[in-house]
């Protein structure tokens, strides 16, 4: 009998902490130089240790893997690559025996052009699934409408020389988009849910979500048909299971994945795209103003719902939804290197892009745990791993895990040359020089710090659940904001800038508390009704938890 799921109630997630991986390059167990299931059971016991309880898994099913398992043949089946689905059943069982959810990837919106739906659809205009997706006589359809990989795509209309007509693709032509006006195409979509929830998962982290109508005389994004869709796949969720959770990848803004949500009976959860390229541009321009407009832009999200938030994944950092200045400057600032640049992004790690900076990584990272939300890290970025912008495409944010300083830096006994994908060996950041083994033994090391700094996040659930409020010092460098729950207050205090600051708060509502910082339990001096003055050093940050006596 399986386990039964890790404790907690509906809304879990709230509380999670989420970890990003792929499996294809996370551990190999037997030498082919393919990360397995196998390899990836045999390291959940690291993954529990750093704090994480919910792990997300980038695609795990055939594919020709022209985007890298985004490009779905089977939507039912394990990649051979992986294991076998008794594989995947023994993994899904160790990760809950640990207390750790398991979310997988539902891609939507497309299939792989290799996909045995689609080899039906283009055999004849009269095939029973022709009508599974998106066909026209013409490719002058839908003008207008944005090209989201602008690096190889000049059209989001693909010629069939089979049967002779155009067919619809948002993203790459190999990847045919399905037609989702029609009801068959629904229910068999959740038809995979369901088999993937039988099978235990815990939820789904759902792509490109705004994509999945179209209409003449619209972008095709964000259509109130789209959110019928959804309505229809929550609805069938919530009348068979409980604890699930649906993750909504919508890059949009604020107010427009806010509907994604719906009355709560659309999304539990949704990536705040915006937030995360605000982030980076507050620690660069040393002033707190583009991360605090875009949190206070954001609106209100039903009581059972969450944000998610992110330094890094997969993908891109992408920068869709900035202003044309504000992308020209995040190239200047981040991606000086054009081949660091790719569609409206940047395709670096996070180590890499704050220069190695062990001040700027922890301080972001101090960010990503503190403000509202879920946070989810990528694989790798707890111990500070480079990454290689000339693999192409996005592959070199997708190396191997770096488990050591030995062969293929503990990832796989293989041959180099038959490995997924290289491993970093640059004297930066190499596996000799950064890996999970000797950062294991440093205790001041950056991998023991993020464990400390997630343990502390997980003391208080008024990262997870509570209110904030920004204070709005004279120091514009200073970003500084309370979180709140029921009598519960945190007070949160960063330096954006590279040299010492010192700044005074206005906490005189919060007159009387004593401050107790929360990573040493020192104790600072009572607040009063005079402005509360600090002293930061470059890159700062504190955490105080205010005790009222």
């Amino acid at each position: 009998m399986a386990p039964l799921p890790p404790p907690g109630g509906p809304d879990w997630y709230k509380d999670a902490i989420f970890y990003q991986l792929h499996v294809k390059t996370f551990c190999d167990s037997d030498g082919d130089g393919i990360g397995d299931f196998r390899g990836l059971t045999g390291k959940l016991d690291y993954i529990r240790d750093l704090g994480v309880t919910c792990l997300w898994l980038l695609p795990m099913y055939p594919s020709p893997f022209r985007d890298d398992g985004y490009d779905i043949a089977d939507y039912c089946s394990i990649h051979p690559g992986y294991g076998s689905m008794d594989d995947f059943r023994a993994f899904l069982d160790a990760a809950h025996v640990r207390g750790m959810r398991v979310i997988t990837e539902l891609v939507l919106n497309h299939t792989s052009d290799q996909h045995q739906w689609f080899k039906e659809a283009r055999s004849s205009r009269d095939h029973p699934r022709r009508d599974w997706y998106v066909w026209s006589d013409s490719d002058d359809r839908y003008p207008g409408v944005r090209i989201i990989f602008t690096d190889t795509e000049r059209s989001n209309w693909a010629w069939d020389p089979v049967t002779k007509q155009y067919y619809w693709h948002r993203f790459f032509s190999h990847q045919p988009d399905l037609n989702f006006e029609n009801p068959a195409v629904r229910e068999e979509i959740w038809n995979v849910m369901k088999f993937w929830l039988d099978v235990g998962v815990d939820g789904f982290r759902v792509d490109a979500v705004p994509y999945l109508i179209e209409r003449e005389g619209t972008s095709c994004e964000n259509l109130p048909e789209t959110h019928d869709v959804l309505k229809f796949l929550r609805r069938r969720l919530d009348e068979h299971y409980t604890s699930k959770v649906l993750l909504a990848e919508a890059n949009q803004w604020p107010e427009d994945v806010r509907h994604y949500f719906g009355d709560n009976d659309e999304f539990h959860m949704a990536f705040h795209f915006p937030l995360m390229p605000r982030m980076f541009m507050a620690l660069r321009l040393e002033d707190r103003k583009p991360l605090v407009e875009i949190v206070e832009r954001t609106p209100p999200i039903p009581d059972s719902c969450q944000w998610g938030i992110f330094l890094r994944n997969h993908d891109e950092l992408t920068l869709e939804m900035v202003t044309e200045v504000e992308r020209d400057y995040m190239y200047e600032e981040y991606a000086r290197d054009p081949v660091a640049r790719i569609n409206v992004g940047i395709r670096r790690r996070l180590a890499p892009l704050l220069e190695g900076d062990r001040r700027r990584i922890e301080l972001m990272n101090g960010l990503l745990m503190s403000l509202p939300g879920s946070p989810f890290m990528y694989y790798g970025d707890e111990i500070g791993m480079g990454d290689n912008i000339y693999l192409g495409d996005r592959n070199g944010v997708r190396t191997p895990m770096q488990w050591n300083g030995g062969w293929n830096g503990g990832f796989s006994s293989a041959d180099p040359e038959r490995l997924a994908q290289p491993v970093i060996s640059n004297a930066l950041y190499g596996y000799q020089a950064v890996n999970v083994e000797s950062q294991r033994r440093a205790d001041h090391s950056l991998l023991n710090w993020t464990r400390r700094l997630i343990q502390a996040r997980k003391s208080s659930p008024v990262f997870s659940r509570g209110s904030i409020s920004f204070l709005k010092p004279v120091n514009h460098r200073v970003l500084a904001y309370l979180r709140a729950l029921d009598r519960e207050q945190v007070l949160v205090v960063c330096n954006l800038a590279s040299t010492a600051q010192a700044v005074q708060l206005d906490l005189s509502e919060q007159a009387g508390a004593l401050p107790i910082e929360m990573f040493g339990k020192s104790v600072f001096p009572r607040i009063g009704t005079s402005p509360y003055v600090l002293t930061l050093g470059p890159y700062e940050f504190f955490w105080f938890k205010l005790r009222r006596l």
